[in-house]
């Protein structure tokens, strides 16, 4: 069977796999587009399969929101180098999946993984294509779905270069939006533990003050007055590490809730993701 450029391309434009794949699929295929494809899609797998145990620790961060800006995600998509992460259709994909998330919600990445992505495929398998399709290991490592009420707004940030996001969640009667930036940078700039310091699990606090206690009792002060030097160096901590409480980027005279105050808004949660973290 004769095999025009024309049949080539239609079956390029279906796949997003290479001319040459292309051609050689239709050829065994005898000319049949359905059989083309899953041929194609069987090569794909054999690629997945051969470089299952890659390491994909390069990508892009994706945020999406609902356009009542009730609901965000964020998700982390790898690829093996930072030239696929930077190439279109990688990140094309990568945002055709923080659309899917939006729509879907997923509670996990396992979840996510399960849910249809396009014509019949779930995640997990468009994912496997494009494996085929590019030629390394493509992945999906982590996804998370940040939804608030009683009129609150949730704010997505990507960092130039898509390595670096954050979503944040807000509160209040003022500007949430441009609250809600301001924080998403700090929190993408100083990567803090935790929103307030209530947020600190127990178990960093408790291990912050026997840190401070030991570095006191290291240097020789007395043991009736440890506890009041390691309850100041947790202070210093929740200044360094809590977000609220770290003096605000853009103008360090006053802290990120002294901002907020101002902007008549409350920080209600924050979710950042680095590439890789």
């Amino acid at each position: 069977m004769n095999i025009t450029a024309q049949d080539v391309k239609r079956l390029r434009e279906q796949t997003g796999v290479g001319m040459m794949d292309c051609k050689k699929a239709l050829q065994e295929a005898g000319g049949d587009f359905e059989k083309a494809i899953e041929l194609l899609r069987k090569q794909g797998q054999k690629v997945a399969a051969r470089r299952a145990d890659r390491d994909a620790t390069e990508g892009v961060v994706a945020v999406a929101t609902t356009d009542d800006k009730n609901t965000g995600v964020i998700l982390e998509v790898n690829s093996e180098t930072d030239f696929v992460a930077r190439n279109e259709e990688f990140t094309s994909f990568a945002e055709q999946m923080a659309t899917l998330a939006l729509s879907k919600r997923p509670a996990e990445r396992a979840a996510f993984l399960s849910f249809d992505f396009d014509g019949g495929r779930t995640v997990e398998q468009a994912l496997t294509d494009m494996t085929g399709k590019i030629g390394e290991k493509i992945d999906v490592r982590r996804v998370s779905v940040v939804e608030t009420t009683n009129g609150g707004q949730v704010v997505g940030y990507v960092h130039p270069g898509s390595k670096l996001g954050v979503l944040v969640e807000m509160s209040g009667e003022g500007d949430l939006q441009i609250a809600g930036l301001d924080v998403a940078m700090q929190a993408a700039a100083m990567n803090p533990i935790a929103a307030t310091r209530d947020d600190v699990p127990t178990e960093i606090q408790e291990k912050e003050l026997e840190i401070g206690r030991e570095a006191a009792r290291n240097e020789g002060k007395p043991e009736h007055i440890l506890d009041k030097i390691a309850t100041g160096k947790l202070e210093r901590y929740f200044k360094d590490n809590v977000l609220v409480e770290q003096p605000f980027v853009k103008d360090s005279s006053m802290t990120v809730k002294q901002m907020l105050q101002n902007a008549d808004a409350k920080l209600k949660q924050f979710v950042r993701f680095g590439l890789g973290d």
